[in-house]
């Protein structure tokens, strides 16, 4: 029998609701990444979608050594693999200040670094920094365009970049730009935009220059954005759902050959009426934050997806008849990111054979710190 690329030999020793992750399509998908970058010291992957040790082990073994990361909890991970440069790309407040400090303490080996964008927040750390006698790397946090985090690329980003700069306890890094915002499906409109609002940046570049600050380097884009920053000179780029990558993304960016490498793993456990049936991928087990529908399937057609509650998709079809209780389905989440951290871990398959699993580590906001 010939099973197609997500399908499993003996599916009757497997938990549903799981997720199953496929280690060589992960792997192809980090050798797409360093392709289109053009050379593996401009990556700085963002390890939010995974949070997993041994996808960050992979990417070390393809000369990847410098990451970013959006909780203390992954910033520990991180430090967990011997990752040696670290970026925490969230702002730390209140005590994840303290908890930041706190690695810096434990895994010395590793040089962490953080955004900000808040005069308050940069005395707070300078403080801190002056206290645990570390000098501390800051990247300034610049909004253009995405208008969730960061400062305006104008004089308030000059005057805080300059504050970083003039203290003896941090370092200015460089900037930080995010710009999530960008998700024009056609390349060619996504990189107009994407170059008319990095525009602001460079003058913002400019003018710190001119006033003899040192910018190290800029950390820019995401997925969908960083074909087109990894192009500039001076930059580090950050995709992170390109390793499991999804059918949102799969969809919106056909440029992109990226493969499928996660996997929701379910049942149909009930069938209402005759043109009903539903299967036990809920909220619990998909993310749900988007509409309908949120997952691919890939050995059902003909179907449309009605409702979700916490253990239960229901889903509309021609003929509930066609189909028995118990039967097995495989889909596509519409989000990943999301999606991973609701296990606590995965199921490696290769070959269409169950291997083992790898634990979300990081899918708490704490792990020791």
């Amino acid at each position: 029998m010939r099973y197609k690329w997500f399908e499993i030999i003996s599916p009757e020793k497997v938990i549903s609701p799981s997720l199953l992750v496929f280690p060589s399509r992960v792997e192809e998908n980090i050798k797409t990444m360093i392709k289109i970058s053009g050379d593996v010291k401009k990556l700085r992957p963002h390890i939010k979608t995974y949070k997993i040790k041994e996808i960050i082990q992979l990417q070390i073994d393809h000369g990847i050594n410098k990451f970013k990361c959006a909780t203390i909890a992954e910033a520990e991970l991180l430090a967990m693999s011997r990752v040696k440069d670290i970026l925490l790309a969230i702002q730390p407040v209140g005590i994840n200040i303290d908890r930041f400090f706190n690695l810096i303490k434990k895994y010395p080996e590793s040089k962490f670094s953080t955004i900000v964008d808040s005069e308050d927040i940069i005395d707070q750390i300078d403080r801190k920094a002056s206290r645990n006698k570390v000098i501390t790397p800051l990247f300034l946090d610049i909004n253009n365009g995405m208008n969730r985090t960061g400062v305006l690329p104008d004089e308030k980003a000059i005057d805080l970049y300059v504050k970083i700069s003039e203290s003896k306890n941090l370092i200015a890094n460089g900037l930080h730009v995010y710009d999530g915002h960008i998700r024009e499906s056609n390349f060619n409109l996504r990189k107009r935009e994407c170059d008319k609002d990095f525009k602001k940046v460079e003058k913002l570049i400019k003018n710190l220059k001119n006033l003899n600050l040192d910018i190290k380097t800029v950390i820019a884009g995401g997925t969908p954005t960083f074909p087109i920053h990894s192009k500039r000179k001076n930059i580090e780029v950050s995709p992170g759902t390109s390793l499991l990558w999804d059918e949102r993304y799969g969809s919106m960016f056909k440029d992109l050959k990226f493969l499928p490498a996660a996997v929701l793993f379910g049942r149909l456990i009930s069938k209402p009426k005759n043109n009903l049936i539903c299967f036990n991928l809920g909220h619990k087990s998909v993310a749900a934050e988007m509409n309908f529908p949120r997952l691919k399937f890939l050995n059902y057609s003909d179907t449309n997806q009605i409702g979700q509650s916490e253990e239960h998709l229901v889903v509309e079809c021609l003929d509930s008849s066609k189909y028995n209780i118990g039967d097995i389905c495989y889909a596509i989440p519409q989000h990943v990111c999301p999606t991973v951290p609701k296990y606590n871990d995965v199921i490696t398959v290769e070959n269409n054979k169950v291997m083992g699993n790898w634990k979300v580590i990081a899918r708490d906001y704490k792990i020791n710190i």
